[in-house]
């Protein structure tokens, strides 16, 4: 008795795949141009949206806190050029150099320059040397001194809101970590207890490298939860992230540029409100 040999057929293979590539290109996009165009309509309640008794919005002092040069440009644009927009007054304080490479004195050159790209004036934007918080991996920062570092900044500025990291950090690097483990150190403290903070959600691999395609998946993610508690923040002029790192220039590799093309948090930020 012969046994019938099953062939595949090569053509139905190739269509397969075809049909696979051509409705990813297709959904990236069309996401794009939603963005582009400002068709996009994120989900009621907006951050930030308190008004005054005459009816205008309650401008925020906001402060980004930040590892290293090039933080705010790679992981923050969303949430930066949302505020600039709405009139809030942004500082950054970025707690290293980023000397990992012995190039910490150039990259904090270009942290002002992409600054002045974001809108967030150059003496509202802090970059920090101090001998223990080194830029590097294995590099084990201080949460005390973060905490004080941070509440320095608060009392002078009058802060009332921070902006900062998850305890994933996006990357998963340990000086993200710890700056947000700071931020919590702070919170905590009876002080400080007033101050509102909201911390930059890491996603997943498949959503982190989605590009704009992630402005609908991170939609959905503030449906589960009150708004009070986490807001989708669409970049509503993500031409001016390429811009910005683009300024940081010794960082500005092939494979960034490759990051900042495909990374989500090149679109869209998800702020969930720390406790």
């Amino acid at each position: 008795m012969m046994l019938r040999k099953e062939t595949t057929n090569p053509g139905a293979c190739h269509m397969a795949w075809f049909l696979i590539i051509s409705s990813v290109i297709v959904l990236w996009v069309a996401s794009l141009c939603k963005i582009l165009h400002g068709s996009y309509s994120p989900p009621k309640g907006t951050f930030l949206n308190n008004l005054k008794d005459g009816g205008s919005v309650n401008k925020r002092n906001v402060l980004l806190v930040v590892a290293h040069p090039d933080d705010e440009s790679m992981f923050f644009t969303p949430t930066i050029n949302y505020l600039t927009m709405r009139g809030h007054n942004i500082h950054i304080l970025c707690l290293s150099i980023g000397d990992a490479d012995g190039k910490g004195i150039t990259r904090k050159e270009e942290l002002y320059q992409a600054s002045a790209i974001l809108k967030v004036p150059h003496q509202q934007v802090k970059v920090l040397d101090h001998p223990d918080l080194q830029d590097g991996f294995g590099k084990v920062w201080d949460h005390n001194i973060l905490a004080m570092i941070i509440e320095e900044e608060i009392n002078s500025y009058g802060i009332d809101l921070i902006i900062t990291f998850d305890n994933y950090g996006v990357s998963g690097h340990c000086n993200h970590r710890d700056v947000h483990y700071g931020v919590m150190k702070l919170l905590h403290a009876s002080s400080q207890r007033k101050i509102e903070a909201w911390e930059l959600v890491s996603t997943n691999v498949f959503r982190k490298y989605s590009g704009p395609v992630d402005i609908w998946l991170s939609s959905l993610y503030p449906m589960q939860c009150s708004h009070e508690l986490l807001h989708c923040l669409l970049n509503e002029q993500p031409r001016k992230s390429f811009r910005a790192m683009a300024q940081h220039s010794s960082q500005w590799v092939w494979f960034r540029k490759l990051f900042v093309g495909f990374s989500s948090y090149t679109y869209v930020n998800t702020l969930r409100k720390m406790k």
